[in-house]
């Protein structure tokens, strides 16, 4: 062979080895690459970031459920940096996320926190973003489930609720049609009906009302009220009906507090309070509806010496359609939303319903409301009667009890 081909031989050969030794190198760089990656517990580039502007609950776990990032809100359920997830749900469903390759969704039950909170329910979504790291990501559903409960509870019951009167009504209108020829059954048919009627309009204003207070985002007509004319108003919507069941309502305690809401639901709460002291109190009894204020939160309490709630029942009477006595509810009518319509109030108020009660020795219904500083209502001289009112407002004067 000559050598010019010998020379040319040679250098494809060089080449050749050349470029295998340059594809090993290559190749073994890249399986360290993807290696190092595999086994590194070091957060990606960018995921703090990422989490950081992350409004839900989030964090990236190693294989060991150790958190080495998480976003601000994670805190929430007790996730801390450097710490090892508490949650033996959590650490399930990253494993098997990690296990998998893919990303993994359930549903869990978690507490907030380390106290006995209530156990929330979170959408929890698992992805592994290495062989060792996965990244949680957490949603709080609870309220939408609630909701979503509530709404199938509410069309349920007012379905259910509904049915009676109206089937009252109608069976009513048979008999009379069956009467027709004697005026005394149809007089007391026709009265029957008037107050199956009158108990189906009530239920109506009353699922309305509380549709209203569910939906409703904001209050409309927000100003300062006078707890004293929202008393006055409630009492006296009631009067007739505490007449009638032989019952005297007593009112006392400070007057001139005010608070911000509207004057119309506040009314409607408190009077609900008051109609339900009525219906459940022994004729001759009294009724005791008592105003205070306990450092900047005002307190209207509707007392009654009635039959009591069983303790077993107390964290229920607020519950739709609820009735602690269901024979003393159809008697008087009762709905079962009046203490329902009152918490809903409250809370749009920012207030709180508290309940004692003790069976054969009635029960006490506390509203409690944020204080608001007493408007100016002289504008002729707002100086010295704004003086004297937040004088008067920081120092309320009990009065004696007025009877209605």
């Amino acid at each position: 062979m000559e050598q010019p081909q010998l020379a040319l031989l040679s250098l494809l050969a060089g080449v050749l080895i050349g470029a295998t030794v340059v594809g090993l190198i290559v190749g073994a760089l890249r399986a360290r690459h993807r290696s190092l990656a595999e086994t590194s517990v070091d957060v990606p580039e960018g995921v703090d970031a990422m989490l950081g502007a992350m409004d839900d609950p989030a964090f990236v776990c190693d294989m060991s459920s150790t958190v080495l990032a998480l976003s601000p809100a994670a805190a929430v359920f007790g996730v801390q940096a450097g710490e090892v997830v508490a949650s033996e749900e959590l650490k399930r469903v990253a494993r098997v996320a990690r296990d998998t390759g893919a990303g993994v969704s359930e549903n869990l039950r978690l507490r907030r926190g380390t106290g006995p909170a209530e156990a929330r329910l979170v959408a929890v979504r698992a992805t592994p973003i290495s062989g060792r790291l996965t990244l949680l990501v957490l949603r709080d559903i609870t309220e939408r489930e609630r909701v979503e409960e509530m709404r199938r509870d509410f069309v349920a019951n007012t379905s259910h609720e509904l049915k009676t009167p109206v089937g009252a009504v109608s069976l009513l209108a048979e008999a009379i049609e069956s009467a027709a020829d004697d005026p005394e059954q149809v007089r007391h048919f026709a009265a029957r009906m008037q107050a199956e009627v009158a108990r189906l309009s009530a239920l109506v204003n009353r699922i309305l009302s509380l549709s209203r207070l569910q939906a409703s985002e904001e209050l409309r007509d927000v100003r300062d009220v006078s707890i004293d004319e929202v008393v006055t108003a409630a009492v006296e919507a009631h009067t007739v009906q505490a007449d009638s069941a032989q019952v005297v309502v007593v009112r006392g305690g400070t007057k001139g507090l005010w608070v911000r809401g509207e004057p119309q639901i506040l009314t409607e709460a408190i009077g609900n309070l008051v109609a339900n002291a009525i219906a459940y109190s022994p004729q001759g009894s009294k009724v005791g509806v008592g105003i205070k204020l306990d450092g900047d939160v005002v307190e209207i309490a509707v007392t009654d010496r009635g039959i009591g709630i069983p303790e077993s029942d107390q964290h229920r009477v607020f519950e739709r359609f609820y009735r602690a006595d269901q024979a003393r509810s159809r008697r008087t009518g009762g709905t079962g939303l009046g203490l329902s319509i009152v918490k809903h109030a409250v809370q749009r108020h920012g207030g709180e319903v508290r309940l004692w009660s003790r069976p054969d020795r009635g029960s006490t219904f506390t509203i409690r409301l944020p204080l608001s500083e007493t408007p100016d209502l002289d504008i002729a001289r707002p100086k010295q009667r704004r003086k004297g009112r937040k004088a008067a407002a920081s120092s309320p004067v009990p009065v004696k009890e007025d009877t209605i």
